[in-house]
C-alpha cells in the first residue's frame, strides 16, 4: 500500500494506491473519504491495482483554490491519474462519486476501460424528494451560522455540491461506449425510475438493483457488491 499527498489543481490532494495489475479507481460519497471502500480495496487490490483517492474538500484533502464543484473533481482525477502515470482505468463511483465517474467519462471517454456507478444521479431531480429536501433546508440552515466557524463554512461547501449537481442530461450519456454497470438498492435515496434511466441512456450499460438493500449496498452488502462487480469487470476485460 502506498500513500500520496499530490499537488492537483491548487490543491493538496490525498491517494491511496493497493495491489498490483489493471487500475481500478474508487471514488466516495458526499462527506466520506477513500475508506468507505475499505471492503472493496481489500478484495479486489488482489488483481487490480487499486486507486482510492480523496475528493478534494474530504478526507485528507484539501479545498484548495477555485472552483468547488464535481466537474473539478473529475477534472482533478484526470491529474491524479496522470501523476500515477495511469491513461485508462476502471472507475467505480458511489453516490457524488458516481457523479464524478460519469463526468470523467464524458470529459475523458477513452481513459475510461468500464464504468462502475453506485446510486448515481445525473441531475437532482433524481434524488428522492423526501431525501432532497431536507438537504436543501440543512444547506440553507449552515448558511446562516456559516460566519460562526471555518467548520461551518466547510461543511456548507460540501452539502452544496448536492445542490444543483450535477447537471447531465441523458443525452449526454448516450455518447459513452464504454461497458458500464449501473447499480442500486432496492430502497436508494435515488429514484429508481431515475436508476433505469441512467442504465437506459448509457448504450453499453447492465443494470442491477439490489434487492433489499439501500443506498449504502456497497458497504452493507459488501460480498454481494463484490462478487457483481467482480463478475462484470471479467466480461469487461
Amino acid at each position: 500500500m502506498q500513500e500520496k499527498l499530490l499537488e492537483i489543481n491548487g490543491a493538496r490532494l490525498y491517494c491511496r494506491v493497493d495491489g498490483d495489475g489493471e487500475p481500478l479507481v474508487f471514488l466516495h460519497g458526499n462527506g466520506e473519504d477513500h475508506s468507505y471502500f475499505a471492503p472493496q480495496i481489500a478484495f479486489f487490490s488482489k488483481d487490480y491495482k487499486c486507486v482510492a483517492l480523496d475528493s478534494r474538500g474530504h478526507g485528507q484533502s484539501a479545498f484548495g483554490d477555485g472552483d468547488f464543484s464535481l466537474a473539478q473533481m473529475a477534472e482533478d482525477l484526470a491529474a491524479v491519474l496522470d501523476s500515477l502515470d495511469i491513461q485508462r482505468a476502471h472507475v467505480i463511483g458511489f453516490s457524488d462519486g458516481g457523479n464524478i465517474a460519469l463526468l470523467f467519462a464524458l470529459a475523458y471517454p477513452t481513459r475510461v476501460k468500464s464504468l462502475i456507478v453506485v446510486g448515481a444521479n445525473v441531475s437532482p431531480k433524481g434524488v428522492k424528494r423526501r431525501i432532497q429536501m431536507p438537504i436543501v433546508l440543512a444547506h440553507a440552515a449552515l448558511g446562516l451560522f456559516a460566519f460562526k466557524s471555518e467548520k461551518t463554512r466547510r461543511k456548507r461547501k460540501i452539502w452544496g455540491l448536492m445542490i444543483g449537481q450535477p447537471d447531465i442530461s441523458f443525452e449526454e450519456l448516450a455518447a459513452l461506449p464504454m461497458p458500464a454497470l449501473v447499480l442500486a438498492g432496492s430502497n436508494d435515496m435515488i429514484k429508481e425510475s431515475h436508476t433505469r434511466a441512467i442504465a437506459a441512456a448509457l448504450p453499453n450499460a447492465k443494470l442491477h438493483i439490489v434487492p433489499k438493500s439501500t443506498h449504502f449496498l456497497s458497504s452493507t452488502h459488501a460480498d454481494l457488491f463484490n462478487r457483481i462487480v467482480l463478475d462484470f469487470l471479467h466480461l469487461s476485460t
